[in-house]
């Protein structure tokens, strides 16, 4: 077995929780910030085709896992609405930060996820490895829960243009952190997202059970972990072993 130099961490569900979120309030942010920026639409037509333009493009970042970032289809709703727009439109961006302010706000520190990053700090090479369509929401996460500092790197998707469980999303981390595959540990609370991507590439990998995936969510999706953990701090403990083992 070769010896662990990375461990690589999925972001919200296994190093944070998602707490008092609404968003329909958001949305409704979204479509303030839209009006305020001079786009006069009813609430009701902008809602309307903003959804089919987020399910349209679902399709294409679930089963194609190709990412796309909100502003294309904030622009293509409002283009469908006669709307003359891009998604480098600065309107549009200022409605995105709009939109993710309350969901940002709304990231809880699990616990021991500190704890154990302090563990591994210096020790090995450390990383964030997030699916996410606003690269920008990740960042200021990281920051205002205090664990932005401890990681060497941090990859998501929305700039990578790639997301888990494809490879390439995990080859730009292993890259970037100049570590083979089988160096590398990888912890996360989604089956198929980060389980069975970064074992496909050769990854050690811990599942850890969150408020997204229980234990019920591995069970079904058939994926075997080299570990399972029902909370980070047994996923310290978790690691530690893997980690002596190599």
């Amino acid at each position: 077995m070769a010896e662990i130099k990375a461990v690589l961490f999925d972001f919200i569900g296994t190093l944070v929780n998602v707490k008092g979120y609404s968003l329909e309030t958001s949305k409704m942010k979204l479509y303030k910030a839209i009006v305020d920026a001079g786009f006069k639409v009813s609430r009701e037509d902008f809602l309307e085709a903003y959804t089919q333009a987020h399910e349209k493009y679902r399709v294409v970042r679930y089963h194609e896992f190709i990412e796309v970032t909100n502003a294309v289809w904030i622009s293509e709703a409002l283009n469908s609405l006669g709307f003359k727009t891009k998604p480098e439109d600065s309107r549009i961006k200022t409605a995105v930060n709009a939109f993710f302010e309350d969901y940002v706000n709304s990231f809880r520190l699990r616990k021991c996820a500190k704890q154990v990053l302090r563990m591994l700090y210096g020790e090995y090479k450390l990383g964030l490895v997030s699916n996410f369509t606003y690269a920008p929401v990740i960042y200021a996460g990281a920051r205002k829960v205090g664990i932005n500092d401890f990681f060497n790197i941090i990859v998501v998707s929305d700039a990578v243009g790639w997301r888990k469980p494809h490879a390439k999303i995990f080859e730009e981390a292993l890259k970037r952190l100049n570590v083979k595959a089988e160096e590398t540990l990888f912890i996360g609370d989604s089956p198929d997202e980060d389980i069975k991507g970064a074992k496909q590439l050769g990854m050690k990998t811990i599942f850890v059970a969150s408020q997204f995936f229980p234990f019920k969510k591995l069970l079904e999706s058939g994926q075997s972990p080299d570990a399972c953990a029902r909370s980070v701090c047994e996923a310290g403990k978790k690691i530690g072993e893997i980690i002596r083992d190599s």
